[in-house]
């Protein structure tokens, strides 16, 4: 059986300074800071908000490169290697899609994007004036997100706690979606002497309510709904 590989990035992007003309983009995950070169920033913007195969990257790269011009000596594929090993990209795999999908995402955390209004002008006016996006694109900024009751159950915990993939199956799958103290959560996740912070991720994969809040998790990603981080 052919084995399956999906990628995504992780982190959020930044603009931080310049030198000269040029500005320093970077990717902050779990609070570090981390630098990319203009062929790291091209691939990790191809995975960003998007769950791809292997040749579905390097097909959008080719296209970023024809439309910008920019050629490097190193391949997209020792690239795309180099940034799964720093944490920038992650990496996914199984013998069927479904597999590879669960093993993409369930030790990533999922992070809501803001709801905050001013951040979402200060995003609209960026990405009008000075990314030169059409209206049409960014106005989706303003539209409310329609959420099925699953994925809506998904945003109310990633709103209360900083948690994995894993740990929102158990939550959902408990019927747990709010908790006083973060001993309460502890002890929805982690009430048995057998499950651990490291083997979840395992624990959790039988369960009823894995299959889809691991579909909700992914379309909230796609949609641009959250962002992926690590610990």
């Amino acid at each position: 059986m052919m084995n399956t590989n999906l990628y995504t990035a992780v982190g959020k992007f930044h603009v931080k300074g310049s030198v000269g003309s040029m500005r320093c983009p970077l990717v902050t995950i779990g609070g570090r800071e981390f630098i990319l070169d203009m062929q790291e920033m091209m691939l990790w913007t191809v995975l960003n908000w998007r769950i791809l195969a292997e040749d579905e990257i390097y097909l959008l790269y080719e296209k970023k490169v024809q439309e910008t011009g920019f050629m490097s000596a190193r391949s997209a594929e020792e690239c795309v290697r180099r940034l799964v090993q720093r944490g920038l990209i992650a990496k996914g795999s199984g013998d069927t899609g479904e597999d590879a999908l669960y093993d993409l995402l369930s030790e990533l955390y999922v992070i809501p994007i803001s709801e905050n209004l001013f951040l979402r002008v200060i995003s609209f006016i960026r990405l009008t004036l000075f990314s030169r996006l059409p209206y049409s694109v960014t106005k989706k900024i303003f539209s409310k997100d329609k959420r099925n009751d699953s994925e809506k159950k998904v945003m109310r915990l990633a709103n209360r706690a900083i948690l994995s993939t894993a740990e929102i199956i158990k939550c959902i799958d408990q019927n747990v979606l709010s908790f006083t103290t973060d001993e309460d959560l502890l002890n929805v996740l982690y009430h048995d002497e057998y499950t651990t912070s490291d083997n979840i991720a395992y624990a959790v994969r039988s369960l009823p309510q894995c299959r889809p809040i691991i579909t909700s998790i992914a379309n909230l990603y796609l949609r641009k709904q959250i962002i992926f981080e690590r610990s």
